[in-house]
């Protein structure tokens, strides 16, 4: 019997993040547990297209962290998110602690990346640089990689923040401009180093904007935080968050078992489709949409997928997978009108068109 999961260049193994660059792709997925980035050229027609190259392994055959050698410019270990635009990519190589950059897609299996952030070389790979504590300049644990109007967003997840670049850089360990979730880039306290509020962060992961509003997907708070305006300085903090009934607020479901539309439990995955907020509710296992004109602390979702009504949770609705179901779903990106999901507990990737 074959392993539904083994390496190749049609399986996957708790993918964590996927996008598509373009509406004819190159498709771009993390396939995490095989510590690989697997690339299809166009955007696949049909179920278990085979990927075209691979990044991270000698081979579609073959897995293991760093490909069971050392950390180099074309391998990964547990790479989560991924994000393309404009003919740069982005993969967060989270537990080399680090994110790479090509400065125009890959072309070729294990092509190389061009630039690495939050190490000061490619043979680098210890969380914050081996120090104590973070600068601008070092990464940790970094599960989420976004990049919007030029600029590129990691959610540094092990230091429990969010940095930006204000442009992609084109140097290894650049530092980055500025950082949400703590008072300085110093600084790496669970919520800031005090109980929750707008300005800490616990586990963020997903990060996305819309013109001025900036969305952290929150996860370790169950919650998602929106800016409702460019933050101006370090810590800022967000102007509303949703999934909560305020600030304080962190338990899962608002404390409950089951779900509605106001609550989240462990949201990873955040995007923009239309007019329309898309998360990734992890936990519930489902994706919930928000009108993007009617955002506000109390925010219902009107969108939903993965389950039969709000108050619905369960992997695969406590079945087998179908095609409208959703288990552990990590990663969410918007290409168009074309929604990806990395359907982690699923070990696939859907495409979806996105309802008007």
């Amino acid at each position: 019997m074959v392993d539904p999961i083994a390496p190749a260049a049609r399986t996957l193994f708790g993918p964590r993040g996927a996008t598509l660059a373009g509406d004819h792709g190159p498709l771009f997925v993390a396939d995490t547990g095989h510590h690989r980035l697997l690339i299809w050229n166009e955007r696949p027609a049909r179920d278990e297209t085979p990927a075209d190259f691979v990044i991270g392994q000698p081979d579609f055959a073959s897995e293991g962290r760093n490909a069971h050698g050392l950390v180099g410019a074309a391998t990964l270990n547990v790479p989560t998110g991924v994000a393309a635009s404009d003919g740069v990519l982005a993969v967060a190589d989270a537990w080399n602690h680090r994110i790479l950059i090509w400065h125009g897609y890959p072309t070729r299996s294990n092509q190389p990346a061009d630039v690495v952030l939050g190490q000061a070389d490619f043979e680098s790979g210890a969380p914050n640089r081996g120090h104590d504590t973070p600068s601008a300049e070092t990464l940790n644990w970094c599960y989420g990689v976004a990049i919007c109007d030029g600029a590129l967003y990691v959610a540094d997840t092990g230091n429990r923040r969010v940095l930006k670049w204000n442009r992609i850089p084109d140097a290894n360990g650049t530092p980055a401009d500025a950082v949400l979730g703590q008072r300085d880039f110093e600084t790496r306290d669970e919520n800031g180093g005090r109980p929750a509020d707008a300005a800490g962060m616990r586990w963020p992961h997903g990060v996305t904007v819309d013109h001025d509003r900036l969305f952290v997907a929150d996860a370790g708070n169950n919650r998602i935080m929106v800016w409702t305006a460019p933050p101006l300085c370090n810590g800022d903090p967000c102007a509303f968050v949703i999934g909560q009934r305020d600030a304080a607020g962190v338990d899962h479901n608002q404390a409950a078992y089951y779900p509605t539309a106001s609550s989240l439990n462990m949201p990873y995955g955040v995007g923009i489709v239309g007019s329309k907020l898309l998360a990734a509710d992890t936990a519930n296992c489902r994706l919930v949409g928000y009108d993007l004109a009617a955002l506000g602390m109390t925010a219902e979702a009107q969108g939903l997928a993965g389950q039969a009504s709000f108050e619905d949770k369960g992997e695969n609705r406590w079945g087998m997978p179908r095609r409208d179901s959703l288990c552990w779903p990590y990663g969410v990106s918007v290409c168009g009108t074309t929604v990806v999901v990395a359907d982690s507990g699923n070990n696939r990737v859907l495409i979806w068109e996105a309802s008007p």
